[in-house]
């Protein structure tokens, strides 16, 4: 059971990357990136190709860098080309597909068991110390910790508090001698660096990347999103990015919890859809259960009057 949560909790940490993404890109510029799911590949597929080549430490800012290059380019048919936001991440996640084929060398998985990975490197940093076992939480907990240091540092910049105005109101910061377009490109460019980072990490933590490796992570992403907003539904950006790595953590525990009761791996989608919908909707019922209730007295109020 220990090692489950362990697993949980790391799976959490790294795909909590993914949702700071989406709070930065869907929260606070207010732009739905549907490439997540092959930016995040893309990340595992670099990542990777770069570590088999001897590179591990240098195979992090190499994903980085594919993400933004990803997010620029759906930033581009955003903002010069009029192309609707969920249809450019729709192009994008696309064509990222073949992209990420070609970048594997036509195969569609890579096997890294005698690679030297960042995390194997920090497991022989730690060797003899009473934090060896603790190799992949500590080196993601880390990551986690730099990306919301990052991210509430950034936002309170000049540059972070315009790319949150246009989420807000892009014709005031219009207004104000500000262009939309290079807030829109700065904020996916940085959202999709760090979607790609967690991809990396975790083809490093599994040893092993596959085309299909980040097929469902928006609807995780969002799902984590959601329920991190339950941790801190207002606030700061550093307690809501907090939030959102809970949100992470608290979704990978579920899985696991489900994992537990031997449901099958097919499942798991169905399960990823059905936390977005509670999450979702929860806050809506909740809203509307004092209204409901009145009218469910109202109704037994008048079903006793006409048996009188």
């Amino acid at each position: 059971m220990l090692s489950i949560l362990q697993t949980a909790l790391e799976l959490g940490l790294i795909s909590s990357l993914t949702v700071l993404a989406l709070f930065l890109s869907y929260t606070m510029l207010g732009v739905c990136d549907l490439s997540t799911d092959g930016c995040f590949t893309l990340g595992a597929v670099v990542g990777a190709v770069v570590a088999i080549a001897g590179h591990p430490w240098l195979s992090l800012p190499a994903a980085m860098c594919a993400g933004v290059l990803s997010g620029f380019i759906t930033a581009l048919l955003q903002t010069k080309l009029g192309i609707d936001s969920l249809l450019a991440g729709i192009i994008v996640n696309t064509g990222l597909y073949s992209i990420n084929i070609a970048v594997m060398g036509g195969a569609s998985l890579l096997n890294m068991n005698r690679t030297a990975t960042v995390f194997t490197k920090l497991k022989a940093l730690l060797a003899g110390t009473a934090l060896s076992g603790q190799y992949k939480l500590g080196a993601a907990l880390a990551a986690v910790i730099l990306a919301v240091a990052f991210l509430t540092v950034f936002l309170r910049t000049r540059l972070g508090l315009a790319i949150h105005a246009t989420g807000d109101n892009p014709d005031m910061v219009r207004s104000s001698s500000i262009n939309p377009a290079f807030t829109t490109i700065v904020g996916l460019c940085i959202s999709n660096s760090l979607t790609a980072l967690s991809g990396c990490l975790l083809a490093q933590s599994q040893k092993s990347v596959n085309i299909d490796i980040g097929s469902g992570m928006v609807t995780i992403a969002l799902a984590s999103l959601l329920i991190g907003r339950a941790f801190a539904p207002k606030g700061g950006v550093p307690r809501r990015a907090v939030g959102a790595v809970l949100g992470a953590v608290v979704f990978r525990l579920v899985y696991a919890a489900a994992l537990r009761f031997n449901m099958p791996a097919f499942m798991l989608k169905l399960v990823s859809s059905v936390i977005v919908i509670i999450a979702i909707a929860g806050p809506y019922l909740k809203n509307r259960y004092p209204e409901l209730h009145r009218r469910l007295s109202h109704a037994r109020a008048k079903g006793g009057e006409g048996r009188a």
